[in-house]
């Protein structure tokens, strides 16, 4: 599969990606909005946020491991030919680098405007992941940013109403 022109790209690495990237901004931020929702402690968010990041990309990396060896374990003609350890990496990466957007804004401003930018910060990171990969698998850009807007932005959503109505 080409990706940006020319550069060629693995099916289950562009997966690893657009994965990682996506769930760590819908689940970071959830918990970033949730937790200085429910607080309005700047540095327990950060806290927060940083836990959120390192457990899960390296759950998520060892779970795209995990998962691509069973598939891997059961294909017996071949047909799997990506790299486990480079799908695991790739989506632990995609993960960690996609929760520094949504934390960014809690490390430079206070709360709580530093939460809503969190938010907007994600949400639209949320659209150009949609963008580009509509651009990398050929479909409607605008569709698939909005796609991955209105579910990625769902899931925000609860993680903030939580936050109200647990807070503490």
């Amino acid at each position: 599969m080409k990706f940006l022109g020319n550069l060629d790209i693995h099916e289950d690495y562009l997966r690893s990606i657009i994965f990682g990237f996506q769930d760590s901004l819908v689940s970071t931020t959830g918990v970033i909005a949730g937790v200085a929702a429910g607080t309005n402690h700047k540095e327990l968010v950060i806290l927060a946020g940083l836990v959120t990041i390192t457990v899960e990309s390296l759950s998520m990396g060892a779970g795209q491991y995990m998962s691509e060896k069973s598939v891997h374990q059961l294909d017996k003609e071949g047909k799997h030919t990506d790299n486990l350890y480079v799908g695991g990496l790739l989506m632990a990466l995609s993960y960690f680098l996609g929760g520094l957007i949504p934390l960014s804004p809690i490390l430079i401003f206070e709360l709580p405007l530093s939460a809503t930018l969190s938010i907007f910060f994600a949400l639209f990171g949320l659209l150009i992941l949609g963008y580009i990969k509509a651009h990398i698998v050929k479909v409607n850009p605008f569709k698939s940013a909005i796609e991955i807007f209105i579910l990625g932005g769902a899931a925000t959503l609860i993680g903030l109403v939580v936050g109200k109505i647990f807070k503490i």
